[in-house]
C-alpha cells in the first residue's frame, strides 16, 4: 500500500482516497457511483452533523430491540464510514500529487485534527457493538473479525491521547513535506529525490556514486529536522502507549497495526530464521555482484545498487508504454484482471509521473463512495521499479476491487501482511509478460528481480529490529539511535561497507529515509512475511503457472474476512512463521540463481 497515510480510526481504518458525497444520510440509501478522477469535487464535510449521526448511531445500536433494528444502524454506521473515509482520504491523495498547493495542505492539517477527534465518537460505538446483545447474530452475518478487530481497535484509543495523535499526524505531514521539497544540485540540473534515482543505477561508477553523494548531503544538510522530527515522534508514541497502560509504545503499535494471529515472539522468530537461513544466501548474491562488477568485497551503497557492469534492467518504454503493456499483461492473465486494469485505466486512476512537489513513493489506495475504485500513486523515473509499481500497486488495487463489495467496509482489506501478499505475488506472476516491459533488458530483469526479493528481506527485517530496539529505549539521542542502526546492519547486511565514502549512508543514517519508520511503526515486518509468502507462489510458477494463479486468486478473493495466517491456511500456502517455509523457498531461489547464467549479462 506503500506511502499512503494510515489513521487509526474506528477499526484501524487506513483512509485511501475520495470525495465528500453528501446524502441525507437517514433518508435514502447511499450507491456508489463511479467518476473519472479529474471529475471528482471535493467539499469539507459538516464535522457537528458527522458527530451526531456517529452519537445517533450508537444510541439506535444500544437501544435496538431486535436484530434487525441493530443491523440498520450497523449497515448506516458502514455507509457513514465510507463517506467521511472518502473525504480525507480525497485530500490525502490531492496532497501528496502536489504538497505545495496551499488548499489541499490546509484540508490536509483539517483532517489530521479532526480524524483523532472522531475517533472518540468512533469508540463509543465499538463500546456498543462489543457489548452488543446481538453479537452471535452480527458474527454468523459478517464474520467474527469484525469483533476481533474491534476489540484490538478499543485497545488503541482514549480521549487522553487526542492531542497526541493530531501531534502525530502534523509531524508525518512535516516529514513528507520535507522529503518533497528536496532540490538537488546534480550535473547541472535540479533533481528531487525521484528525479535523482536513475542516477544512482547509473553504468558509470563515477556518475553513480555522484549521485549517491549529491543525494546523502542533502538528506545530511538536513539531518538536524529529520532528528528532530522522529524524536518528537518516538517520545509522543511512548506516551500514547504509557498513557493507555501498556508501558511503552510497542504494545500499542501492534494493536494498531491489528496483528491477529500471531505476536512479537512469532516476529522475533522470524527475524533469528533470517539471520540464520538467509543473510547467508543474500550475502553469497552480493559476493557474486562484487565479482562481477570487480570490485572490492564489501562494497559501499553506490555499488551495491548496480547488478550488472553493463547497466541494470531498464524499461524499454516510456510511461505511457508501460501502462499500455500492463493493460496487454493483465488482458492475458485473467477476466477479472482485464476489467480491472482496463477500468483504472479509463477513469484516470493511476497519477504515475514524477513531478516538482510531489510526495515520494508511491502507494495505492481506495475511492469508497465510487465502488471503492481504487487509486494508484507513484512516480516514475526510469527504472526497472517503474514496471514493478504498476505490478505491486496494482496487485494491491486489484485485491481491493474484487472485494469492493464487501460489508463492513473494514472486511475489505486485511490486514498490512496480508495486502503485501497481493502485490508481491503479482510482481512473479507478470514475469511470462516481462519482454514487453524490457525488452533485450528481459533477463537482467528476471535475475535482479528475484535476487532483490531475496536480499530485500534481510533490510526489511532491519527495519523492523531497529524500531523495536528505539522504542525499547525511546530516550535514546538522536546519535545513539544512529549507531543502533549502524550495528545491526552489519548484523543484517555485512555486504554494504560503512567507511565515510557516501554522506549520511556510510554514517548508520539510511534509516531515515524509510518513511514507514517515522509514519507507520512496525509496517515494515509485512513485506517480508508477504515477500515470504510471494516466494512460494513464484515457485509454484515456475512448474504450474495456472495451480499459482489458483493460489493466488484463492487468497485474494477472501478480502478482509479473515486474520493473516487463516487466509494462508484457508488458499493452501505455508506460513512464514514455520522456520522451515523461510528456508525452503530461499534455497529454491538461490537454486535457481545458482543455475542462471550471467555471464552474457555482465
Amino acid at each position: 500500500m506503500g506511502n499512503n497515510k494510515s489513521y487509526i480510526f474506528v477499526i484501524f481504518v487506513e483512509l485511501k482516497g475520495g470525495l465528500w458525497y453528501y446524502i441525507s444520510y437517514f433518508k435514502i440509501e447511499f450507491e456508489g457511483v463511479i467518476l473519472k478522477f479529474s471529475d471528482i469535487r471535493y467539499e469539507r464535510p459538516d464535522l457537528d452533523e458527522i458527530k451526531a449521526q456517529f452519537t445517533a448511531l450508537t444510541q439506535r445500536l444500544t437501544d435496538a430491540a431486535s436484530y434487525d433494528e441493530a443491523r440498520s444502524a450497523f449497515l448506516e454506521k458502514d455507509q457513514l464510514m465510507r463517506h467521511v473515509e472518502t473525504a480525507a482520504t480525497f485530500v490525502s491523495i490531492r496532497h501528496s500529487i502536489d504538497t505545495r498547493d496551499a488548499f489541499f495542505d490546509a484540508e490536509e492539517s483539517f483532517w489530521n485534527e479532526t480524524v483523532p477527534e472522531l475517533q472518540g465518537y468512533s469508540q463509543l460505538w465499538t463500546e456498543a457493538l462489543l457489548k452488543s446483545k446481538f453479537r452471535p447474530e452480527f458474527e454468523k452475518e459478517f464474520g467474527s473479525i469484525i469483533f476481533t478487530k474491534a476489540e484490538m481497535e478499543f485497545k488503541t484509543f482514549s480521549p487522553d491521547i487526542i492531542p497526541e495523535l493530531q501531534q502525530e499526524n502534523e509531524l508525518t505531514q512535516a516529514y513528507e513535506k520535507l522529503l518533497a521539497s528536496a532540490q538537488i544540485p546534480f550535473r547541472g540540473e535540479t533533481c528531487t529525490l525521484s528525479r535523482l534515482s536513475p542516477y544512482k543505477t547509473d553504468a558509470d561508477d563515477a556518475t553513480r556514486l555522484e549521485a549517491w553523494c549529491a543525494e546523502g548531503a542533502w538528506y545530511k544538510a538536513n539531518q538536524a529536522a529529520l532528528d528532530e522530527i522522529y524524536d518528537k515522534l518516538v517520545h509522543l508514541r511512548d506516551s500514547m502507549g504509557k498513557k493507555l497502560g501498556y508501558g511503552g509504545y510497542i504494545p500499542m503499535g501492534y494493536y494498531r497495526m491489528q496483528r491477529i494471529g500471531y505476536g512479537q515472539q512469532d516476529v522475533e522468530k522470524f527475524r533469528k530464521a533470517v539471520v540464520k537461513y538467509l543473510v547467508p544466501i543474500a550475502d553469497s548474491i552480493y559476493r557474486e555482484q562484487a565479482k562481477r562488477l570487480g570490485k572490492e568485497y564489501p562494497m559501499n551503497y553506490a555499488d551495491n545498487a548496480l547488478m550488472f557492469r553493463s547497466g541494470n534492467a531498464r524499461p524499454c518504454v516510456d510511461a505511457d508504454g508501460i501502462l499500455s503493456h500492463a493493460r496487454t499483461f493483465y488482458d492475458a492473465l485473467s477476466p477479472e484482471t482485464s476489467a480491472f486494469f482496463r477500468m483504472m485505466l479509463d477513469n484516470e486512476l493511476l497519477d504515475v509521473l514524477s513531478t516538482d512537489g510531489k510526495q515520494a513513493g508511491g502507494y495505492c489506495t481506495s475511492l469508497p463512495d465510487y465502488d471503492d475504485q481504487p487509486f494508484i500513486f507513484a512516480n516514475f523515473n526510469g527504472t526497472r521499479d517503474d514496471v514493478e509499481t504498476v505490478t505491486h500497486e496494482a496487485g494491491h488495487a486489484f485485491a481491493a476491487w474484487m472485494n469492493r463489495h464487501r460489508v463492513p467496509c473494514e472486511t475489505i482489506w486485511p490486514g498490512m501482511e496480508s495486502c503485501e501478499v497481493h502485490s508481491m505475488s503479482m510482481e512473479f506472476l507478470a514475469w511470462p509478460w516481462e519482454e514487453g516491459f524490457f525488452g533485450p533488458d528481459t533477463q537482467k530483469f528476471y535475475y535482479s528481480h528475484l535476487a532483490g526479493s531475496v536480499t530485500f528481506i534481510p533490510y526489511g527485517t532491519l527495519v523492523d529490529h531497529f524500531q523495536h530496539a528505539v522504542f525499547e529505549k525511546p530516550d535514546m539521542t538522536p546519535a545513539e539511535r544512529h549507531a543502533v542502526w549502524k550495528e545491526l546492519q552489519q548484523m543484517y547486511m555485512p555486504w554494504v561497507r560503512l567507511d565515510g565514502e557516501i554522506p549520511f549512508y556510510a554514517d548508520g543514517e539510511a534509516w531515515q529515509r524509510q518513511h514507514h519508520i517515522y509514519s507507520s511503526p512496525f509496517y515494515y515486518i509485512d513485506y517480508c512475511l508477504a515477500q515470504t509468502v510471494a516466494l512460494e507462489i513464484w515457485a509454484l510458477a515456475q512448474t504450474d503457472r495456472d495451480n499459482a494463479w489458483a493460489h493466488y486468486m484463492a487468497y485474494t478473493k477472501q478480502g478482509g474476512s479473515a486474520s493473516f495466517p487463516e487466509l494462508l491456511k484457508n488458499a493452501g500456502l505455508d506460513s512464514p512463521f514455520d522456520e522451515n517455509t523461510l528456508r525452503t523457498v530461499c534455497e529454491r531461489a538461490k537454486a535457481w540463481l545458482d543455475a542462471f547464467d550471467t555471464s552474457k549479462l555482465v
